[in-house]
């Protein structure tokens, strides 16, 4: 056991010895190698070195060189600059001599001038005398002196300049009148062969179609209610007779009936027909309608190529669809109007917009809505001085039926025009807006009295409908007012055959569940 421990020992001492010396002998191989590396690194940097120093000799060479090259350049541009002052020099030498040679021979001119100014001084004494002498010798000779003579003369011409004027004028008159007549009908024909006009003649009823019989019942509701509603809501009288899927609304407002006919048609399509309902439905088409009315014054303003109108100008150009005059429809007659008011001014050489703008607004004095108490041209006027028109503009509506002076040129041309529109054949009829006027005084006159809510001619004016406060009028004044009212119509006014009047109280309570 012993002997194998000792041979154990000597071989790790000999392992020992072994890894020792590769040790040492790695460490020589190390140092040899290191030394060899730094050799080759001082090696490669003196080479590194070596190579800087010939590239900055290189950059310090090339930099001279362009020093030099600018240098170069520099002193030849200093050259040509010497040589350029040089000749300039010469030429400005050159040129001093030259207006030197200039001066002494404008002196020269001068002297020889003055000498010729003096010779003329005396012979314009010479001739001054010899003139007196010749004025002196006829003078005696005429018996007239110089004045005397020149104002004769004067005399004469004038009278032959007044007779020479005069008989151009008379020429220039003839020929004008001649030729005045012919020129102004040939405007007017050009200026309406141009435009396109339709002639629609206005009615005081609209047929309403149904799809079926069946809807008349459920429209007349029951004991008549719903027709009954429905024509105290808009003032229009509804005829339901045998004629098939046809109901006929009869008004002489275009706009009450088109809000019944809008309010029928909605109802209808809903299919709740009853008093409060209808009411409902009347309002809000009564709205729509309002809206409608300032689009279709907007598009008409676009077509004609108006701008910059007041809204409320807008709003009363749209009312005109809803308006007729003699039977015209007025928003028709107004764009007629425009339009020949622009060609009439591009033919006479006037400004068309400023022309198509008064034709336009020329009668919306028609469409108030408040009662005036003035002609339609003086209110119209004051509507458009109220919203800001331009004075020629607003003198051309107020004097278009001669109520004021005519200031510009485009009151005549109003004037005209509109005349040519609403002179065309057919284009009006006075019957209608008599029978309109009339239905309106009805009206009116039913609404002066306090209590009265609403007021509907209906019958082509034959019954007046009046409908007063529960809570201002009771039963009793309700026959004394009919009876007053029905008075006043006799004394007042004159009409065909009879007018009903009747007055309509009504009380209602009304609670919400919430």
């Amino acid at each position: 056991m012993t002997e194998i421990l000792i041979y154990v020992a000597i071989g790790l001492v000999a392992l020992t010895i072994g890894i020792i010396g590769t040790i040492a002998i790695q460490k020589s191989v190390a140092k040899s190698r290191a030394k060899i590396i730094i050799e080759e690194a001082n090696r490669e940097a003196e080479t590194i070195k070596k190579n800087k120093i010939l590239e900055a000799r290189e950059e310090e060479i090339r930099i001279t060189a362009e020093a030099e090259k600018q240098a170069n350049a520099r002193m030849a541009k200093v050259q040509s600059n010497e040589a350029r002052l040089k000749q300039r020099e010469l030429q400005l030498n050159q040129q001093q001599s030259e207006n030197q040679r200039a001066r002494n021979e404008i002196d020269a001119t001068k002297a020889n001038l003055e000498s010729q100014l003096a010779n003329l001084e005396v012979r314009k004494a010479e001739v001054e005398k010899l003139k007196k002498t010749a004025q002196e010798n006829l003078e005696h000779i005429s018996g007239l002196s110089s004045e005397e003579a020149k104002e004769k003369l004067i005399e004469s011409l004038k009278d032959e300049a007044k007779t020479a004027a005069a008989s151009y004028i008379n020429d220039i008159m003839d020929e004008a009148k001649m030729t005045a007549n012919k020129e102004a009908k040939r405007i007017v024909v050009q200026s309406i062969q141009r435009v396109a006009t339709e002639t629609a003649i206005e009615n005081s009823v609209t047929v309403f179609h149904i799809d079926s019989d069946e809807i008349k019942g459920r429209i007349i509701g029951r004991e008549g209610r719903n027709i009954r509603a429905l024509e105290a809501a808009t003032g229009i009288e509804i005829i339901v007779d045998d004629t098939p899927e046809a109901i006929v609304l009869s008004g002489f407002d275009p706009v009450r009936r088109e809000i019944a006919r809008l309010a029928l048609h909605q109802l209808v399509a809903d299919g709740r027909i009853h008093p409060a309902r209808i009411e409902e439905v009347v309002a809000k088409v009564r709205k729509q309608i309002e809206e409608e009315i300032i689009e279709t014054g907007k598009r008409t303003a676009i077509d004609l190529g108006i701008h910059g109108l007041h809204p409320d100008l807008i709003r009363l150009v749209g009312k005109m669809k809803y308006r007729s005059s003699y039977g015209q429809n007025l928003l028709q007659h107004a764009r007629e109007t425009a339009n020949l008011c622009a060609i009439m001014a591009s033919e006479l050489g006037l400004n068309p917009k400023k022309a198509r703008r008064a034709g336009l607004l020329h009668d919306i004095g028609k469409v108030p809505d408040e009662d005036p108490e003035l002609p339609h041209a003086i209110y119209g006027m004051k509507l458009a001085e109220k919203y800001k028109e331009k004075p020629e503009i607003c003198n051309a509506i107020g004097a278009h039926h001669d109520e004021i002076e005519q200031t510009t040129l485009l009151a005549p041309i109003v004037q005209v025009c509109d005349a040519i529109s609403g002179a065309r054949p057919g284009a009006r009829r006075e019957i209608v807006e008599a029978y309109i006027k009339r239905l309106n005084d009805l009206e009116q006159l039913a609404m002066s009295y306090p209590g009265v809510i609403k007021t509907y001619a209906i019958q082509a004016g034959r019954e007046l409908r009046v409908i007063v406060g529960a809570d201002k009028i009771d039963d009793v004044e309700t026959e004394k007012l009919s009876a007053e009212i029905a008075k006043r119509i006799q004394d007042e006014m004159t009409y065909p055959g009879q007018v009903k009047i009747t007055v309509i109280r009504e009380t209602r309570s009304v609670s919400f569940a919430k």
